[in-house]
């Protein structure tokens, strides 16, 4: 194919979301039977055409794959832009993407998963070892790791919770001598115990005796309710559970390809979860949660949802828990929990000031992110401000350490090449 015939398939119909199989074959510059051969692979996608017509075959599978294979042979522009939310540039067994239903754990949908009560001990084990436990899964701390003293001693008075995590987890490392072993073996039992100290680790003061009921706690959801001080009963712990197991993991997110540099360069299990929790932080990615929460403060009450979005989008702003690349039509995730805090506490202004902003952005097309919907559970169960965030980095942990794991097997070391640009 010339370079003019390329061009025009290019921007041919950019709006389209199909191609006709000649086109498509040509697109990827094979013949038809290898395009057939990559639809019966599952690689590319396909649907009838209107009134009984040949099929047709999915653009942006299409364009994946030509990304993909051009990265694999070294066309530079290709593998810059698949660093900017572009296509993939790795493989990887723990989650995949679907648009409408949300993330896929090794085959497992996450939100089938949550629905079928799947504790998020038993998902994390999941990601971590490709198998979902039959039976109820129990992890131990027998203590903090550190005096809590020296933790305390550390942080200021209005520590975030993120800022306490970010503290812990370097200070678990230092006390820690064994823990450059990077096999799964050794991983894993040191994975569950800092998990259960982290969620220690986010009680507002670092007291002997909270510290030890959020440990003593019967699973994960509960230390968390305890040490963030939800409302005591189990209509709480579900909804914690269920939000941890919709947030464990989410393909290779700014935070999890964090992880996964440390992990290439041979990096202890800790300093992995401390880049992935540094990464988090941005208010692009885990930090939007703290946006929201503002966002919140402004709007006031649901009556004031719309006249902010449209005073927003007259500055030209954009309106914090809107609008995910993955999710045209809203996040998954956050439809769920957003719904669930509803259950949870209809009479919340918050709540109802969540569901006031999503349906004031209806008309744009833009759909809510998960962020919106741990923020609306956080108020539904009256958290302090920064829990949403808190408790995300926990949920997301699961997916950081298994990236880390994944990425110790892979053995190479993720090193792009940068290309130098004069600008004289």
């Amino acid at each position: 194919m010339d370079e003019l015939d390329q061009r025009r398939l290019d921007n041919q119909d950019q709006d389209s979301e199909y191609l006709g199989a000649k086109d498509a074959a040509a697109f990827l510059d094979v013949k038809l039977p290898t395009l057939y051969a990559y639809t019966s692979r599952g690689q590319v996608r396909s649907v009838p055409g209107p009134k009984g017509r040949a099929r047709r075959y999915l653009r942006s599978d299409l364009e994946r794959l030509r990304a993909r294979r051009d990265a694999r042979s070294g066309h530079g522009p290709v593998a810059a832009a698949a660093l900017r939310f572009g296509e993939p540039v790795l493989d990887t067994h723990l989650t995949a993407i679907d648009a409408k239903r949300g993330p896929v754990y090794r085959g497992h949908l996450a939100v089938d998963l949550a629905n079928a009560g799947a504790s998020f001990e038993r998902v994390s084990e999941l990601l971590w070892t490709g198998t979902l436990p039959a039976e109820p899964v129990r992890w131990f701390a027998s203590d903090l790791g550190v005096p809590s003293t020296a933790v305390q001693s550390l942080l200021p008075e209005n520590a975030t919770p993120v800022e306490r995590l970010s503290v812990l987890v370097p200070l678990l490392a230092a006390h820690d001598p064994g823990r450059f072993a990077t096999r799964t073996e050794a991983v894993l039992p040191r994975a569950r115990v800092l998990m259960r100290r982290m969620a220690a680790s986010l009680v507002k003061r670092f007291d002997a005796d909270t510290v030890h009921r959020v440990l003593e706690a019967p699973g994960m959801a509960a230390a968390l309710a305890t040490a963030l001080g939800a409302p005591p009963g189990e209509a709480s712990t579900r909804a914690l559970d269920r939000a941890l197991v919709l947030c464990a993991d989410h393909e290779l997110n700014a935070s999890a390809f964090a992880a996964r540099i440390a992990a290439s360069t041979g990096a202890d299990v800790y300093a992995c979860v401390s880049a992935a929790l540094a990464s988090l932080t941005g208010p692009r990615h885990g930090g939007a949660a703290d946006r929201i929460e503002a966002l919140l403060d402004e709007v006031a009450a649901p009556e004031h949802a719309e006249q902010v979005v449209h005073e927003r989008a007259r500055r030209g702003e954009s309106t914090e828990g809107f609008g995910h690349a993955l999710y045209p039509a809203g996040d998954p995730r956050g439809i769920d929990l957003l719904a669930r805090a509803e259950e949870l506490n209809p009479d919340s202004r918050r709540v109802r000031t969540c569901r006031a902003l999503v349906e004031a952005m209806e008309p744009s097309g833009v759909g809510p992110t998960v962020e919106l919907g741990i923020v609306s559970l956080a108020c539904a169960l009256g958290l302090p401000r920064g829990s949403a965030a808190g408790w995300f980095a926990m949920a997301r942990c699961a997916g950081w350490v298994a990236h880390s794991l994944e990425q110790y097997e892979a053995g190479y070391l993720l090193r792009p090449r940068a290309r130098y640009t004069d600008h004289e």
